[in-house]
């Protein structure tokens, strides 16, 4: 989950569109209604479309067959891991088909080609290397995927309401709590009814039926929503009061101050508002996603009618208007009082404010689109037209409104939430942004010594790896360094990068266009479609070809979501040498400071070969998976950590000493799952650091009781993944980061990399940062076996536990170039600290 707000595009295609666009939200209602021959036209090209990708489909798994039975004649092991990237391209291009209407008979053949390829359906990939691998495990072993992501949100709203957090921190992680719901709603909810609504498989492996789960879900969602709405009224108005911040309602304010609030409403805010009314000459009006509004009745003195009216509350005005230094008002209240001027003449009956969610997810299909950026503009201008699956509306609301809205925008009644005014509370964060430093976590300069300054990047690079931790060491210093150096460096021949998400004044973007227009090759390979920051992308991919980067777009079927540089020298000697970074996290300055992230910069040469072959996967038509340091998805990612997990199997039964730790933000996928269990079962150890989603059980008897899984959520977003295994009393040792979560779109529909650590003071580091975080002295979430998160954060006296991001930059402050003493320093000093506690 990312912090920022989630955003609709806000192109559009007119009225009418949108109007029949916003008819396909629930099961069991027609997607479309159809209007005309040109509609009957389109819907036979729709079905037309569906027969296509289903003949595509089976002619793939016929060819699948075909060659599966050639090389069982021939006595050679099967590669499942591409009959998989098959499957998943065959499923996208299957979806991507899905428009408004289907032919029904069509969607049943394709989706038995498809069974168990979709995320919510079936045993996942790598269970058919491993035949026998779920026939005695319990069928109700997984976690189902939308609880725990809804556990996630709870877990940031805990944030919220602990008083020990300060003040405005706890206004963000309302904020943030909210734009997690909207993002929920807008990939999890949404995707589920489309595909029961058209038809599609989604059966969960958690093993409740697809209604079920939906229920479940949106019952779970309204508890949370109202406790967010009670957190905001109960806990953080009086704290923001009693601080000298009030956020009023309109009846609340000053008499000064409403006239203050009229005059600017005349100057700034009635001339961008459109009252809409509707009427039999006057269709209802689309309501755009995340977009809140007025409803207002109005009746006519002179006729005696009663009308209905849509006012819009502009999305580019504050959320809440400052009326003083540390007094505020939501807008809407202040549109709500000068009704009368919109509606002149007519008798305001009443008025409510409501919020419409709406689908967000991107549909394309690449098979037959050539120009990839082209597609994805018309995607986003479309996207705003999708179905509503959320209405949110003030309590206040009467049941004649509230009927009207649910039949017009036509959501399930399921998903309407009543809620305590005011409604989108994402606005929140201008209010957390207050220049008021005593309330909120102490400043802090990150260091800047993972490079030495008085020396090049190079120089240092020629002599040993450097492995940089984000944010405690500076972005700007470390890896933004490499690159800026290297556009500047006039030994340096050629740039190759990969952006999936990068900030609007990028200084890594700026020198990539400086070295090109050097004349220095440049490659930056741009993933378009990382979701929310598609249209930010697509202007920098334009920007970076016009200076003349060769750009490209990676995959059809899979995002390019790995994260590394390359970048070729020629040293002094003539020879060329290969400097290398490879991360967990995104090339963005500004979420550098917000996200807890690690980055190798080497100068290894098997890295640089390795590297050097995936960008030429990624840019031509290589071919090559036979790497050295790396693991890559979607090709043998999943089956690398597989073998590593069985190895510590066969380690244990042979009575040596087995380990496994894994931090990510999420572990759904089930071979993975499974292959985990195995080695609980044979006793392996297991740490398991979740930021999210977690699938996995942990504490059940038989079957996990040797896996611990915690979580820490707080003030940096924990985003880094690390994979280690043994490690103890001079057995076997690997440790491996890189940019690959354990969910199926990283392991199947991702180009994703992890790198094998090999420096053992670096693989110290790394190993150590997780049992910081299962130490018992230490603040965070433990999952137990039933699914819910418990916090664990004070002593048994009351007193706080120790902080671990907090911990980290006391320590980080003073760390010295070696990585091996800060490793030794860090853990000491918590050692002694959770001993005393």
């Amino acid at each position: 989950m990312d912090s920022g707000q989630a955003r609709s595009a806000n192109a559009g295609s007119g009225k009418s569109a949108g109007k029949s666009a916003g008819r396909a939200a629930v099961p069991g209602k027609p997607a479309v209604k159809e209007r005309g021959a040109g509609r009957e036209n389109a819907v036979k090209d729709m079905a037309a479309g569906h027969q296509r990708a289903a003949a595509r489909a089976r002619s793939r798994a016929a060819e699948r067959e075909r060659e599966a039975t050639r090389r069982e004649r021939e006595a050679a092991s099967r590669d499942l891991e591409s009959a998989e990237r098959d499957l998943a391209a065959a499923e996208l291009e299957f979806q991507a088909a899905e428009l408004d209407k289907v032919d029904l008979d069509t969607a049943e053949r394709a989706a038995a080609v498809l069974a168990g390829v979709g995320q919510d359906t079936g045993y996942r990939s790598g269970a058919s290397d491993r035949p026998d691998s779920a026939v005695d495990l319990p069928s109700d072993r997984y976690l189902d995927r939308e609880e725990s992501w809804l556990r996630f949100s709870q877990r940031v709203l805990e944030l919220a309401e602990d008083p020990n957090v300060p003040l405005l921190e706890r206004v963000r992680f309302e904020s943030i709590f909210a734009s997690a719901l909207d993002e929920f709603f807008m990939v999890r909810v949404a995707g589920r009814i489309r595909r029961m609504a058209t038809g599609l498989p989604v059966e969960s492996v958690s093993g409740k039926a697809p209604d079920q789960i939906l229920e479940n879900t949106l019952q779970m969602a309204r508890e949370l929503a109202a406790r967010h709405a009670r957190c905001f009224s109960d806990r953080l108005l009086p704290a923001l009061a009693d601080s000298g911040i009030e956020i009023l309602r309109w009846k609340e304010l000053l008499p000064d101050e409403q006239a203050m609030l009229q005059r600017l409403f005349r100057e700034r805010i009635y001339p961008v508002l459109t009252p809409l009314a509707v009427d039999p000459a006057h269709p209802f009006p689309f309501i755009s996603g995340l977009s809140l509004s007025l409803a207002v009745m109005v009746a006519d003195p002179r006729s005696g009618m009663t009308m209905f009216a849509r006012v819009k509350v502009p999305p580019l005005l504050p959320r809440f208007l400052t009326v003083s230094a540390s007094r505020f008002v939501p807008l809407e209240d202040v549109i709500a009082a000068h009704l009368t001027e919109l509606f002149a003449g007519l008798e305001i009956i009443e008025h409510h404010a409501f919020r419409v969610t709406r689908i967000r997810d991107l549909e394309i299909d690449e098979d037959v689109t050539e120009n990839l950026l082209q597609s994805l503009e018309r995607e986003l201008m479309r996207r705003r037209f999708e179905p509503a699956v959320r209405l949110e509306v003030e309590e206040s609301i009467s049941s004649d409104v509230l009927e009207k809205l649910v039949t017009e925008l036509d959501v399930d009644h399921r998903a309407v939430y009543r809620l305590p005014g005011p409604l989108d509370l994402t606005g929140l964060s201008a209010i957390a942004d207050l220049d008021l430093r005593n309330l909120k976590y102490p400043a802090f300069v990150p260091a800047e010594t993972a490079l030495p300054q008085d020396r090049s990047v190079f120089a240092t690079l020629n002599e040993r790896d450097v492995l940089v931790h984000l944010p405690y060491d500076s972005f700007t210093a470390s890896v933004q360094r490499l690159v800026v150096s290297a556009a500047a460096d006039p030994r340096v021949l050629a740039i190759k990068h990969t952006l999936y998400r990068t900030s609007g004044d990028s200084e890594i973007v700026d020198a990539l266009i400086d070295a090109a227009e050097a004349g220095k090759q440049v490659v930056v390979v741009v993933e378009i479609k990382a979701r929310g920051d598609e249209e930010a992308n697509i202007a920098w991919a334009r920007k970076l070809e016009e200076a003349g980067c060769h750009v490209v777009y990676g995959f059809v079927g899979l995002k390019t979501h790995c994260k590394m540089v390359l970048v070729v020298r020629e040293e002094s000697d003539g020879s060329l040498r290969r400097f290398c970074h490879i991360g967990t996290g995104n090339y963005h300055p500004k979420t550098a400071r917000l996200y807890e992230d690690y980055g190798l910069l080497t100068a290894d040469r098997t890295v640089g070969e390795d590297i050097t072959d995936l960008f030429n996967h990624l840019t031509g038509y290589s071919r090559r998976t036979d790497y050295r340091r790396l693991l890559v998805a979607p090709a043998g990612l999943r089956s690398g950590l597989i073998k590593q997990i069985d190895e510590q199997v066969r380690l244990m039964q042979e009575s040596k000493p087995a380990r496994i730790q894994m931090k990510c933000n999420a572990i759904i996928d089930e071979a993975i799952i499974d292959a985990l269990y195995r080695a609980s079962m044979a006793g392996v150890p297991i740490d398991l650091w979740v930021r999210g989603i977690c699938a996995l059980r942990p504490g059940m008897p038989g079957l996990s009781e040797t896996v611990r899984v915690r979580s820490i959520v707080g003030r940096f977003l924990e985003h880094s993944r690390i994979y280690a295994f043994g490690g103890q009393d001079g057995g076997p040792d690997e440790v491996w980061m890189g940019s690959a979560d354990l969910m199926h779109r990283n392991l199947d529909r991702r180009v994703e990399l992890l790198i094998r650590v090999t420096d053992a003071g670096q693989k110290a580091e790394l190993r150590s940062l997780i049992d910081l975080a299962m130490d018992p002295g230490v603040s965070s979430w433990w999952l137990g076996p039933d699914g819910n998160w418990t916090r664990h954060h004070l002593d048994s006296s009351g007193a706080p536990l120790i902080d671990l991001q907090e911990h980290l930059i006391r320590f980080r402050q003073s760390r010295s170039a070696d990585a091996d003493a800060k490793v030794s320093e860090v853990r000491a000093g918590l050692r002694r600290q959770t001993d005393h506690a």
